[in-house]
């Protein structure tokens, strides 16, 4: 477990990370969640990560009530991801120590999170799979169970 508080993202995040940009269409991208299964994708623009756009902000757009009517289909699916991204969201640096990100992941009950280098570009993802790989690992793949 000592290990575990040692390890930082760098060594534990995704590196070639799929980015979606502003005017990608909700069409689109369902598209792109069913054919990556991905959770978040990072919204870039210029270089710089503008938001998140999540599976959930994407399902959200189907919840109607009646304060919100439902639109037709088609138009729904023209909607584009700066319409329902977060542009408020949590990051975190190359050298975040693991358990800043467990940390992060469980007040916020956080899946993923984009990692921002020191030139405030994207370097990668880091997931709650790379984050429980990397405790695993620490204690030499031996989890153990409570009885």
């Amino acid at each position: 477990m000592d290990s575990f508080i040692d390890q930082v993202v760098a060594d534990h995040m995704t590196g070639k990370v799929t980015t979606v940009v502003r005017g990608l269409t909700l069409r689109e991208l369902g598209d792109l969640f069913e054919r990556e299964d991905f959770n978040t994708y990072p919204v870039e623009e210029n270089g710089q990560v503008v938001g998140l756009v999540s599976k959930f902000d994407h399902l959200a757009c189907f919840v109607f009530t009646p304060a919100r009517m439902m639109p037709r289909y088609d138009d729904l699916m023209k909607r584009t991801v700066n319409d329902i991204m977060t542009s408020d969201f949590i990051y975190v640096g190359t050298d975040t120590g693991l358990t800043r990100v467990l940390q992060l992941m469980v007040d916020h009950r956080i899946r993923s999170m984009p990692v921002i280098d020191g030139d405030q570009r994207l370097a990668g993802i880091i997931s709650r799979e790379d984050v429980m790989r990397a405790l695993q690992r620490s204690v030499g793949g031996k989890v153990q169970r409570a009885l």
